[in-house]
């Protein structure tokens, strides 16, 4: 049991656990491949870093990027990037690949890309690499989120 599977437990949310053979830097698209599952319901859970605020997590579709410049705006910050392996999971306590926004090491700041909540379910992180949760969309609203709009497609 990964803290992200007892957090919802404890909170009584209903999910589905799928498990997968991770593959370093296969990311969601692999997920999105062996599950069978479009990319877009596929959400990344990426740990950013700024040299104004703590570190923070940002969700976003599997099939789009974070347009940096415009979260930076958007939160009233100067600059933001990925932070380190080393950092994000001292903060979330997951490694990379496995991270979740459910039940980090710490309570961080969840900015959610608008366009998710279109969404009925999601496929997200359940806090090991190859596990992977489904959920309804609904269920991100209990954690310290502000909705942003920040995507982009993929390079």
């Amino acid at each position: 049991m990964t803290p992200a599977i007892k957090f919802l437990a404890d909170k009584g949310i209903k999910f589905e656990i799928f498990t997968y053979k991770y593959k370093p830097k296969g990311g969601a698209k692999q997920t999105s491949e062996e599950l069978g599952v479009p990319l877009h319901s596929v959400i990344k859970t990426l740990v950013f870093c700024s040299p104004q605020t703590e570190p923070f997590l940002v969700l976003m579709h599997g099939d789009l990027e974070v347009n940096e410049k415009g979260l930076a705006r958007q939160i009233g910050v100067k600059s933001v990037f990925p932070c380190e392996q080393r950092i994000a999971q001292n903060w979330t306590g997951y490694l990379f690949g496995g991270t979740s926004p459910f039940g980090t090491k710490r309570m961080m700041k969840v900015y959610i890309e608008k366009s998710i909540f279109d969404l009925s379910e999601i496929f997200i992180n359940g806090g090991r690499q190859g596990l992977i949760l489904k959920l309804d969309v609904e269920t991100l609203k209990i954690l310290n989120f502000e909705i942003v709009e920040v995507s982009k497609m993929e390079k």
